[in-house]
């Protein structure tokens, strides 16, 4: 009897070992995670998907990265295998969000949840949460930097200026244009800044697809159209470091940075490495950080909330429509950055190295 008792006791604790053990693959099932980014041409786009994916594979999630090269086609495509590969979460920086519309109908046709990273995808009904930077302060950051080294609050002037906006296809870009000129408009107004080429309009100044041969070829058109003959050109506002590269070639091409002829103040944001040499040498003024370790962090945060609650923490219910929707946000905080203070920002926080800059 005892005999029997003890070998059911056995039967009864194999049984359970089982279950819990499928248990723990279907759970499994459940922690794989779709991130899908825009390029690999951009330095921030690399480090922001690997560190997302780091981060995630620390708690045990699986992950499929893919990088889309900038072509829609592709990143469709992408997306549509992370659907069939059983992601239960997307994260999604997008090309052109709207052409994304079909793919995420699919998606959330399949309770797949769908996080828009750090670019607002718009005028589809199916995003559930929207993770970014204050991307109107990424602007008054810029705008801030102009008004405080051409010392405007205090009625210095006129200066010349000039104004590059980001990539009309991507939202944040009327962002970060929309907080400079709430600093820089009204000195424009006044005429203590003079914009002589008459560019300074969104859709005029918008670079697509913040191609830096783009920005340098603008920005070449511009030297030689206004500022031949000796007219000093004082400043540039330059939404982030892509665009920033393009417009230090253009002046380095007609002399800037020889014979004493200074660089203009110039504004950027992401503090690539290249741009931040940039800062050190001299050529270009600020950059804004946006520490992708941070996004990252919240991104997946964001995604145990979703998998274990249902449901995610976010600290904006107001701000970002998305044209059919407010989508729910969790915004992070961007940072001033430039030579004065890039060791306590960039070194010091373990973001880089201070050999990546010697």
């Amino acid at each position: 009897m005892k005999n029997k008792i003890k070998f059911l006791a056995m039967f009864l604790c194999v049984i359970t070992l089982f279950s819990l053990f499928a248990a723990g693959c279907s759970f499994s099932s459940t922690k794989k995670i779709g991130v899908s980014m825009p390029s690999k041409n951009l330095q921030r786009w690399n480090q922001d998907g690997e560190n997302i994916k780091i981060q995630l594979q620390a708690k045990g999630y699986e992950v499929n990265l893919q990088f889309s090269n900038d072509d829609i086609g592709e990143q469709i495509e992408q997306i549509d295998s992370m659907i069939e590969d059983g992601c239960k979460v997307l994260v999604i920086a997008a090309i052109d969000g709207p052409a994304l519309k079909d793919v995420l109908k699919k998606a959330a046709d399949k309770k797949i949840k769908i996080i828009s990273y750090d670019r607002l995808i718009l005028d589809i009904p199916d995003i559930d949460y929207y993770v970014t930077f204050n991307n109107f302060d990424v602007g008054v950051l810029q705008g801030e930097y102009i008004e405080k080294a051409l010392d405007l609050k205090n009625g210095a002037g006129p200066f010349n200026i000039e104004i590059f906006a980001g990539s009309p296809n991507d939202n944040n870009a009327i962002f970060y244009y929309n907080g400079a000129m709430s600093v820089l408009q009204p000195y424009i107004d006044s005429g203590k800044l003079v914009v002589r080429s008459g560019e300074k309009d969104y859709d005029t100044t918008a670079i697509l697809n913040w191609v830096s041969e783009s920005a340098q070829q603008r920005m070449s058109k511009l030297l030689n159209a206004h500022y031949s003959g000796g007219t000093k050109l004082h400043a540039i506002l330059s939404p982030n470091d892509s665009l920033a590269i393009g417009i230090i070639w253009a002046l380095r091409a007609v002399g800037y940075g020889k014979d004493g002829k200074d660089f203009p103040i110039l504004t950027g944001q992401d503090c690539d490495k290249e741009n931040v040499t940039a800062m050190l040498n001299g050529e270009q003024s600020m950059s804004v950080f946006k520490d992708t370790r941070t996004l990252a962090a919240r991104t997946v945060e964001m995604i145990d909330d979703i998998i274990v609650r249902k449901t995610a923490d976010t600290n904006d219910s107001k701000t970002y429509h998305n044209g059919v929707k407010i989508v729910p946000t969790y915004i992070c905080t961007p940072i001033s950055t430039d030579k004065e203070n890039y060791r306590q920002v960039l070194i010091h926080s373990g973001y880089y190295k201070e050999s990546d800059f010697q």
